[in-house]
């Protein structure tokens, strides 16, 4: 390649010792890259421009900040940084006899290691040719790379550690990659035992403990065994590694995870979950045909087997040919690996006018305004993934008069097709201990914790996540002196509980069990999958009616009672989201799913659910706090399952909950709930529960707070108990304080203390903002109350996202959304006009009010 300086992509050409002199005075800010600095070198920060865009990708040499063409000038406009590595990957046609191979050959071996290679891109014919320069700002001076013999040797240096960065997406831990699954080394040369094993469609066991959860499958022998808790969170014996042990045969896929779509595989060689490209043909060595789900161009399956109804086929409307959609809102999503449940969630949250405005229509504001790394920025990322997805620029369908062009000019232009959010997603889910993995996750969840991190992060005059906000009415009554008590809580998404002894299909499902058991005992293929029905009037119904209250404590007795809850609204909001409760928890504490159909109406009216306050002849709880049993040695506390049970069921880690009810002194689920809501936002947040031993702090939140340089700040579980009982929080710190952080002496010294001094202690209220900045939204108050926009309760649907597989730990999430008077499915980078919408699957429905 010839050594150039060239200017505005002019004919003038500079000597190559001139270069040195050109770069001098630029040379304070060039830097070398080192341990721990990201390098950005595969996506602009502000839009999900690469080098393999038409403009390709300018690095900064300062900050290491890639730049799509489109934005460099905002950069050096606000740093003042002049020096880019510019970065461009071309893909031209192979020349006549050239070798091919299985993937394109790389000119340049040396620039973009980390770049992915087009799937769609037909290796025999075409090849890549990476292209690297210097470019200086403002008069865009192009030093062509890799000749640098001429340059300054921190120049030489630097560029050539930045080509050779690694991703700023892998971290240390295996399991918590970013990055998409690699192939396997295995899968190209893998030699399967010719042993005639053959693998039937259901009723698996591990062949050595009888174990039914989490099979693995060892396709060079066929033996089924149980897995270990290393790769999608279930449990097991560790059969699966030991046979590795024994045998040395790599790679085993996971029962149950496989569609014609593709399986989770391990490789115990490489230690990490892995891609097999030749995953059908190794399946099909024991008998298993991974596109048995699909139809055939006549109609029939070639097993000529009665297809089954299956989550999978419905819900992705598999067999079904679908149009294809591109353009602005018609942009797909990279699967990450397990990061459906975020495409899913960010399709439904920028298909609302309220998102779309504050973010994408506030973009220049907000990319102006971000701050010197515009990655770490909420707003900024939020914006460009807005951006990326409504734009269409990312979403263009193949013109033929485009593939003629490039067949003459002998260039091919891949596509862009959809965007990849991995700034986005290490962003987002940075020091959550869930979202950071790269394991499946609940999408309910990831949906409350982007609307915490919205409500923390203001854009604008008006918060997009208002649309979203109610009020909740709690009526609880104590059931001997028939008093009540009227709380509010804030809420964003209606919880439907699965009224599952109102199934219209009773005789069905018992016939159907009956079938299934005797063919797992006989191991025989399953019978065709029977669904409960469950009108949805039912689920309603059971929404409203009273439930107990597990240890109630009333204040009208003085003592421990039956108590019972109803809940109703407040207020009504813009947008009502509905869960449908399909996951419980089994005897054993593992996650299953309530495989229903549920008659989902396109219109809903909950106008009967508005809440009334004290109604006439009703008479109030006393407001008595309950007494405080501290037992004296830690250890001796029970923990109480029953509230375990409540909270997990509402979505919140199991380890949490056990912590929650531990810490709360086993007062009942509502005071435990009070404690996950202060306290989930912690690294630690689902962590085993470690008991302390006597006289030791109990208090991971207490431990954080020492690093303030506080003292005697009273342990975070005794202020969440007071909390709980009403009191502000300042409050009971300063009683507690006061009484060397003994509970009950503190109860007293409020009672004895109405009206506690106005001042505040400055270290103190550094320690509140510290440690209420995480704090969860629905516990959001403030002196003229939480935002709510009230009107009528009248709704219509516009989309639901649907979960197939067993448990929140694994499977699959699609998003569904109604868009120009049609449906259309969103399954990561495949976005279709549906055909046939699964709306009585649904996991989260969105709804919009009906203007009256």
């Amino acid at each position: 390649m010839q050594r150039a300086a060239l200017f505005r992509a002019g004919d003038a050409q500079m000597a190559a010792g001139d270069l040195g002199e050109l770069l001098v005075p630029y040379m304070p800010t060039i830097r070398v890259p080192k341990s721990g600095d990201r390098v950005y070198k595969t996506e602009c920060a502000f839009s999900y421009d690469s080098p393999d865009s038409e403009g390709g990708l300018y690095v900064c040499m300062n900050t290491f900040l890639g730049f799509g063409r489109e934005h460099i000038e905002r950069h050096y406009r606000k740093t003042g940084q002049c020096v880019y590595l510019h970065l461009k990957r071309h893909v031209v046609e192979k020349v006549p006899g050239a070798s091919g191979g299985a993937l394109p050959k790389r000119r340049n071996a040396k620039l973009f290691l980390d770049l992915e290679i087009s799937s769609d891109l037909n290796s025999d014919d075409f090849e890549y040719e990476d292209e690297a320069k210097l470019v200086i700002f403002p008069d865009h001076y192009e030093i062509s790379l890799p000749n640098i013999e001429e340059l300054p040797a921190l120049v030489t240096i630097a560029c050539d550690a930045l080509l050779s960065a690694k991703s700023p997406y892998r971290k240390q831990e295996p399991d918590s990659w970013e990055e998409e699954l690699q192939a396997s080394k295995h899968a190209k040369t893998l030699v399967q035992l010719d042993n005639g094993v053959r693998i039937p469609p259901s009723g698996w066991k591990c062949s050595k403990c009888d174990l039914r959860e989490n099979l693995w499958l060892n396709l060079t022998d066929g033996a089924v065994l149980c897995g270990k808790w290393f790769f999608d969170g279930s449990g097991g014996n560790g059969h699966a590694m030991e046979h590795y042990k024994e045998t040395g045969y790599p790679l085993a896929v996971k029962l149950g995870t496989i569609t014609p779509d593709g399986a989770d595989v391990y490789s115990f060689d490489e230690e990490e979950p892995v891609l097999d490209p030749h995953i059908a043909k190794h399946l099909a060595h024991f008998g298993i045909d991974m596109l048995q789900m699909q139809v055939t161009e006549n109609g029939l399956r070639d097993n000529d087997i009665k297809p089954r109804v299956s989550e999978w086929e419905v819900i992705q409307e598999a067999g079904v040919k679908l149009k294809p959609m591109y353009g602005p809102g018609y942009t797909g999503m990279k699967n990450l690996g397990n990061s459906c449940y975020l495409n899913a969630v960010m399709q439904a949250i920028f298909s609302i006018p309220e998102f779309q405005r504050a973010y994408v229509g506030n973009l220049p504001r907000i990319f102006d305004y971000s701050p010197l790394d515009p990655t770490q920025d909420f707003n900024t990322q939020m914006a460009k993934l807005g951006h990326g997805l409504l734009s269409g620029q990312y979403s263009k369908p193949p013109m033929k008069s485009e593939l003629i062009e490039q067949v003459m000019k002998e260039e091919h232009k891949p596509q862009h097709n959809g965007i990849s959010p991995r700034m986005f997603k290490a962003f987002i889910s940075k020091g959550h201990p869930e979202f950071s993995s790269n394991r499946q996750q609940d999408a309910q969840e990831f949906f409350l914790h982007l609307i915490n991190l919205v409500e923390r992060n203001p854009v604008g005059s008006e918060n997009p996540s208002d649309v979203f906000r109610f009020l909740v009415e709690e009526r609880t009554q104590c059931c001997q002196s028939r008093k009540v008590r009227y709380t509010e809580r804030v809420d964003y998404i209606m919880q439907l509980p699965v009224a599952m002894e109102a199934a219209t299909n009773k005789d069905e499902l018992i016939a159907y069990e009956l079938k299934r058991r005797e063919a797992e005992a006989a191991r025989r293929p399953l019978p065709e999958l029977v669904r409960a029905k469950i009108p949805f009037s039912a689920c309603l119904q059971a929404f409203s009616e009273p439930s107990n209250v597990e240890d109630f404590w009333s204040s009208a007795l003085q003592a421990k009672s039956a108590g019972v809850k109803t809940s109703r609204f407040a207020s009504f909001p813009e947008y009502l989201v509905v869960q449908i409760k399909k996951f419980t928890f089994g005897l054993d504490w593992i996650p299953k799913k309530l495989d229903v159909s549920i008659d989902m109406p396109d219109f809903l009216d909950i106008s009967h659910l508005r809440a009334r306050g004290l109604q006439p002849g009703e008479e109030e709880l006393p407001d008595i706090a309950p007494p405080i049993v501290i037992p004296d040695d830690p250890k001796a506390l029970d923990i109480d399952e029953s509230s375990v049970m409540q909270l997990a069921e509402m979505g919140f880690p199991l380890e949490a909950c056990r912590k929650a009810v531990y810490y709360t002194g086993n007062l009942g689920a509502e005071v435990a709930f009070n404690w996950i809501i202060a306290h989930m936002e912690e690294p630690d947040f689902a962590e085993p529960l470690v008991i302390p031993a006597f006289g030791e702090v109990a208090s991971s939140g207490a431990a954080a707070l020492g690093a303030v340089g506080l003292d005697n700040q009273p342990p975070e579980e005794m202020v969440a108990i007071i909390i709980s009982m009403g009191f502000q929080r300042n409050l009971a710190i300063q009683a507690l304080k006061a009484t060397n952080n003994n509970l009950e002496r503190a109860l007293e010294w409020i009672f004895s203390h109405p009206d506690p001094e106005e001042e505040s202690d400055p270290a103190l209220d550094t320690m509140d903002m510290e440690n209420n900045a995480n704090a969860n939204i629905l516990a959001e108050t403030g002196s003229e109350g939480p935002r709510i926009k009230d009107g009528p309760g009248r709704y219509e649907l516009f989309g639901f996202i649907s979960h197939m597989g067993t448990s929140t730990m694994s499977g699959h999430y699609v998003c569904h959304l109604r868009k120009e008077g049609r449906w259309v499915i969103y399954n990561d980078l495949r976005v279709c006009a549906s055909e046939r919408p699964p709306k009585d699957l649904g996991y989260i429905y969105f709804y919009h009010r009906i203007p009256s």
